[in-house]
Parts: C-alpha cells; sequence; structure tokens
C-alpha cells in the first residue's frame, strides 16, 4: 500500500516548482557529463564522478518528489471549529514566549521557518486541541508546557 503525503497547497506548489527545476537542470547535468567524458580516462576524472554524482541526487529527488505529489493529499484548514488542525497556525506561549507555528504534513515540516509536523511530538499533541488549552512535551531542557493562544 502506497504512504499518502499530506500537503498544504502551499507546500504542493512548492515541490512542484522545485520539480519543474530539477527536470531543467537535466540538460545542463547531461551537458557537464559529455564535456567531463571528452577529458579521457574516466577512472580518474574528477568533474566526471561529480556530474555523475549530482545526476543520481538529482534523478532521486525527482522520483521522491513524484512519488509525493502523486499521492498527496491537500490539507485545508478548517478555522471555523476553533479546534488545532492540519494546516491552520496556532499561537503558543511558554513563559513570556510567544511563537507561532503552523501544523503540515511530515514532507513540508521545516521547524526553523515555524512550519512543525504533525508527527512531531509538539506537533502531535496539539491535533484537536482548543484554544486555551495546554500541551507539554520532553526537551532535552526538561517538560516545556505551551498554552494554545489563538488558531489562526
Amino acid at each position: 500500500m502506497k504512504k499518502q503525503f499530506q500537503l498544504t497547497t502551499h507546500g504542493k506548489r512548492e515541490l512542484e516548482e522545485e520539480l519543474g527545476q530539477l527536470v531543467a537542470s537535466r540538460v545542463d547535468i547531461a551537458d557537464r557529463i559529455a564535456e567531463a567524458r571528452s577529458f579521457g580516462d574516466l577512472s580518474e576524472n574528477a568533474e566526471y564522478s561529480t556530474a555523475r554524482e549530482e545526476q543520481s541526487r538529482t534523478e532521486t529527488r525527482i522520483s521522491e518528489i513524484e512519488e509525493i505529489l502523486a499521492s498527496a493529499k491537500i490539507i485545508k484548514a478548517n478555522k471555523t471549529d476553533n479546534v488545532v488542525g492540519l494546516g491552520e497556525t496556532v499561537v503558543l506561549k511558554s513563559g513570556r514566549t510567544m511563537t507561532e507555528y503552523t501544523l503540515v504534513g511530515a514532507v513540508e515540516a521545516d521547524p526553523l521557518n515555524g512550519k512543525i509536523s504533525n508527527e512531531s511530538p509538539l506537533g502531535a499533541q496539539l491535533i484537536g486541541k482548543k484554544v486555551g488549552g495546554t500541551v507539554s512535551i520532553d526537551t532535552p531542557k526538561g517538560k516545556t508546557k505551551y498554552e494554545i493562544v489563538k488558531i489562526l
């Protein structure tokens, strides 16, 4: 059974753009391989090895993106029920610190940019909670408690 990937419409668009760029780069990589091949002995040809490695990485990523897009389920925020769900942005308070996170599927998670996965410890606990609710997670510094201040 194929795994279903949960994506926001924005995440899907970003993957489609990346796929387009990778497919377009195939020509450049093929040209570099051909040029490096013309240098002669391939066993000691660093340019050839580098270009082949890049080709391999590019083709692997193209396959990954195509698989994700083929089995993607688009998630949409349900802003009417005031309950935290996928695709929604929440404002959390921990002590005096306020943090804003958007809950996304694992494929588009990017914690440094405020996108956390529903499979992460914090994301999993936030699902289904309401404004005013609290969650706590274990961190390297101990338990951290978050209060849900707002769902955007």
